[in-house]
C-alpha cells in the first residue's frame, strides 16, 4: 500500500507472514539482500555492506537491459531489529538520485508490518524519479520479490543454505584465498577429476567473472562462469556458478535431466591452527520446481563431484 502524506513523501507498507528478527535480517545481511533487492528483473553486486551509523553500503544494480546503476546508502540510524534510517544517493550517476529512507520493522504476533517511508529534496524530485526510474511501482517490486524471498520454505535467521560441503585442509587459511583469488592457482585444481581448465577471463572483485572451459580427454569441453557477488579476504567467497557458452552467455545445463542453470554459492574459510576448514553453502537460484527438485536428488552426486575437486585442491597446497 502506498500514500503521499505530503508532496516530496512516499510510503510503503507490507505485512510479511514472517518473525521480525528474520525480515530485518534479510534486509541488512549482504548474503541475503543481494538476492532479492531491486525490482523484477535485477540483480545485485555488492561493494561492501556496514550496518551501522555512519555506515556505508555500496552496490550496483544491473538491470534486465544491460545498464549498472550505481548506488550508495549511508546508514544514521540503526536499531536491531526495529529501525533503520540512511540517505541513499546514485554514488556518481550523471543525473543524481538522492531520497532519504525511514524503515521501521513492527511485529505483529509472529508476523511483520514493515513500513518504509521514502522523502525527496522536493517535488521535482520525486515526479521525476517516478517518471525516468518507474521508483513507485520498483519500491512495490522490490517488496514483493523480498516478500518471496523472506517467506520461502527452510529459509532460516542463521543463514545457512540448505546444501553444505565441509573440508578440512591442510594448509593456512591465507594459502588457500590465494589459489582461490589467482588465475594461475585455479587452472591446477578447479573443476572436475580429469578434466583440463582453460581460463578465458578472471577478475577477482565483487561484480567480476570467472569465465572458463572445463574440456574431458575426449575433447568434450563445457563452459561455466563466476559472477562475483561479495568477498572478503581472507574470509568468505560469495558467487553464482553458471553454465555459459564461449562468449559468456547463460545456456541451458548439458545434462538429460532438469538441472538449475545457475547455483548460488557461499565459500568460507576459518582458521584451524595451521590448517583451513573450507565450508561450500549453495543453493539453486532462478530455478522451476523441477529442476530444484533434480537438484535435491542429485546432491549426493553433486558432493562426489566436489570430492575430487577439493582432493585436486588438497594435493595442489602439498605442492606449495
Amino acid at each position: 500500500m502506498k500514500e503521499n502524506k505530503s508532496d516530496r513523501e512516499l510510503v510503503f507498507e507490507r505485512l510479511f507472514d514472517a518473525p521480525r528478527e528474520l525480515v530485518y535480517k534479510v534486509w541488512t545481511d549482504p548474503e541475503h539482500v543481494v538476492r532479492w533487492w531491486g525490482p523484477n528483473g535485477f540483480t545485485n553486486t555488492n561493494h561492501g555492506m556496514d550496518v551501522s551509523p555512519g555506515g556505508v553500503w555500496r552496490f550496483t544494480m544491473h538491470g534486465p537491459d544491460g545498464r549498472d546503476y550505481k548506488n550508495k546508502i549511508i546508514f544514521l540510524e540503526v536499531i536491531e531489529p526495529e529501525r533503520l534510517v540512511y540517505q541513499h544517493s546514485d554514488d556518481g550517476e550523471t543525473e543524481p538520485v538522492n531520497f532519504h529512507v525511514t524503515v521501521t520493522f513492527a511485529a505483529v504476533e509472529n508476523k511483520t508490518l514493515l513500513t518504509m517511508c521514502m522523502v525527496f529534496d522536493s517535488k521535482e524530485a520525486l515526479e521525476r524519479v517516478a517518471r525516468e526510474y518507474g521508483a513507485i511501482e520498483g519500491a512495490h517490486q522490490n517488496l514483493a520479490r523480498m516478500e518471496a524471498y523472506v517467506t520461502k520454505p527452510g529459509l532460516m535467521i542463521s543463514n545457512e543454505l540448505p546444501f553444505v560441503i565441509t573440508r578440512q585442509l591442510d594448509a593456512p587459511r591465507d594459502l588457500v584465498f590465494k589459489v582461490f583469488s589467482e588465475a594461475s592457482h585455479l587452472a591446477h585444481w578447479w573443476g572436475p577429476k580429469d578434466f583440463k581448465i582453460n581460463i578465458k577471463k578472471f577478475d577477482f572483485q565483487p561484480g567480476g567473472t570467472f569465465h572458463y572451459a572445463m574440456v574431458a580427454e575426449n575433447g568434450f569441453t563445457m563452459w561455466a562462469k563466476f559472477t562475483y557477488k561479495d568477498i572478503k579476504a581472507p574470509e568468505k567467497i560469495v558467487f553464482v556458478n553458471a553454465f555459459a557458452d564461449e562468449e559468456g552467455n547463460l545456456v541451458p545445463p548439458p545434462f538429460p535431466d532438469p538441472w538449475p542453470t545457475e547455483i548460488f554459492y557461499i565459500f568460507t574459510l576459518e582458521e584451524s591452527g595451521s590448517k583451513t576448514l573450507l565450508t561450500i553453502k549453495s543453493e539453486p537460484i532462478h530455478a522451476t520446481d523441477q529442476e530444484r527438485q533434480t537438484f535435491i536428488n542429485g546432491f549426493s552426486s553433486m558432493q562426489e563431484g566436489f570430492g575430487g575437486t577439493l582432493d585436486q585442491l588438497s594435493a595442489y597446497l602439498a605442492t606449495l
